[in-house]
C-alpha cells in the first residue's frame, strides 16, 4: 500500500530511519503560529469529552472572516475529507473535473459511481480557457474546480471564474472550487469566488487551516455554501464527530492571527521568485504558478527517487492526469531548505 499524494514522510522515515527535507508536501514554511500552538496546549484539557459535532464555536468565526451566514458552513477532517463528503452527499451520475489537478476530486466521484469527464488544460500553459469551460457537458451535476490549481500553482483569472459559475448555473450544475491554496497568492481576495455565493446558490467554497497555517496533522477544512439545503446535505454526509475538539480549538485561534498570513505572503512571494529563476537555470521548464510550489518538467524520469536517496522528497507528478513521467513539483519553504534543494538538484542533474 502507498499513498497517491506528497507528504509522505513517514514512509522514508520507516525505510531509512530518518526525517527528510520534505518538499512534496505544500504546507505553510513559517509552521504553526504561536497563538495556535498555545491553543491546541489549552484545549488538552477537554480532551476526555465529545468533540462539539456541529463546530458552533469555528463556525461562529469563520462566518464572521468570511461575512458568510454560519448556517451555510460545514466542517470537516480537511478539505480532502469535505470533497468525499460532498461527493457522496450529491451522488452524482456525471460530473468533470479539469486535467491536471487534485486526484481526491476523480476518487471521491469514482468513489460514489459516478462517471467522471476529464476536461484537458492545454498542454502549452496549462491555464484556463473559455473552450475548457464550453466543454464542460451539459448533464454535469458537480464540476470542481482547484484555483490556484494544484498541481500547477495557476489561477483561473475572475472573468472566467463568472463563465465557469454562469455555464454551471445554466446546466443546473453544482460548482465546487477548491481555494486551499488561495491564501498563498499575493491578492487572494481578487480571485475568490466568496462574494459570489449570494448569486450562485449552487457554488460551494472548499478552504483549510491545513496549508495556510500549518496544521496538516491536525487536519481542519471548511466549505461556504450557496444555500442552506446544500449545507445541510454536506453535514448529514459524513461523520458526526469529524473534527475533533484540538482542531477546532486551533481553527478559532488561526482565525485571530493578524500578522501570519501576510507575513506568510511576503515569505513564498519573495522564494518563489528566487525559485522559479534557479529551476530555469538548471534547464527545467517551470510552470510559473503563484502559489507556494511550482511545477516543474525534466528530463530525467528519475529525479524523484534520485532526491530521495539524498534525503529529499518532491513529488513525483507522472500520476496526474493530463502529465506523464518527468512532470515533478516542488513546495516552497525557508531560504535555507529552498536552497538546500537547489544545491541537490544542481548535483543530480549537471554534477
Amino acid at each position: 500500500m502507498r499513498s497517491i499524494h506528497g507528504g509522505d514522510w513517514a514512509g522514508f522515515e520507516r525505510e531509512y530511519g530518518t526525517r527528510p527535507l520534505d518538499f512534496s508536501a505544500n504546507v505553510s514554511p513559517l509552521g504553526l503560529p504561536a497563538g495556535v500552538r498555545a491553543a491546541v496546549i489549552d484545549a488538552l484539557e477537554g480532551a476526555d469529552r465529545y468533540p462539539d459535532p456541529m463546530c458552533r464555536e469555528l463556525r461562529a468565526g469563520l462566518a464572521e472572516h468570511h461575512g458568510v451566514p454560519a448556517s451555510r458552513i460545514v466542517c470537516g477532517n480537511g478539505a480532502s475529507e469535505l470533497i468525499w463528503r460532498l461527493c457522496l452527499a450529491l451522488r452524482p451520475k456525471r460530473a468533470a473535473v479539469f486535467a491536471p489537478s487534485f486526484a481526491e476530486y476523480a476518487l471521491a466521484l469514482r468513489a460514489a459511481d459516478c462517471e467522471v469527464t476529464e476536461i484537458p488544460l492545454p498542454a502549452a500553459d496549462f491555464r484556463m480557457t473559455e473552450d475548457c469551460i464550453r466543454m464542460i457537458p451539459h448533464d454535469c451535476e458537480l464540476v470542481f474546480l482547484c484555483n490556484p490549481n494544484n498541481p500547477t500553482g495557476l489561477l483561473t483569472e475572475k472573468g472566467l471564474l463568472q463563465s465557469l459559475s454562469e455555464r454551471c448555473r445554466k446546466i443546473g450544475s453544482v460548482l465546487a472550487v477548491d481555494e486551499c491554496f488561495l491564501d498563498f497568492c499575493a491578492a487572494p481576495e481578487a480571485y475568490s469566488l466568496v462574494e459570489a455565493l449570494a448569486a450562485y446558490p449552487n457554488l460551494v467554497i472548499l478552504k483549510a487551516f491545513t496549508k495556510t497555517c500549518a496544521m496538516a496533522g491536525l487536519r481542519l477544512g471548511y466549505a461556504l455554501c450557496g444555500n442552506e439545503t446544500l449545507a445541510s446535505r454536506l453535514q448529514s454526509a459524513g461523520p458526526p464527530w469529524a473534527v475533533s475538539h484540538i482542531a477546532q480549538a486551533a481553527g478559532a485561534a488561526a482565525l485571530r492571527e493578524k500578522d501570519y498570513g501576510s507575513k506568510l505572503r511576503k515569505t513564498v512571494s519573495a522564494e518563489r521568485r528566487r525559485m522559479i529563476d534557479a529551476l530555469v537555470r538548471l534547464g527545467l521548464r517551470v510552470i510559473p504558478g503563484e502559489a507556494n510550489f511550482l511545477l516543474f518538467q525534466s528530463r530525467d524520469t528519475t529525479l524523484a527517487d534520485r532526491l530521495r536517496t539524498r534525503g529529499i522528497l518532491i513529488r513525483d507528478c507522472a500520476n496526474f492526469a493530463g502529465l506523464s513521467a518527468g512532470w515533478y513539483r516542488t513546495a516552497i519553504r525557508t531560504a535555507e531548505e529552498n536552497s538546500a534543494l537547489l544545491n541537490a538538484l544542481s548535483e543530480v542533474l549537471h554534477g
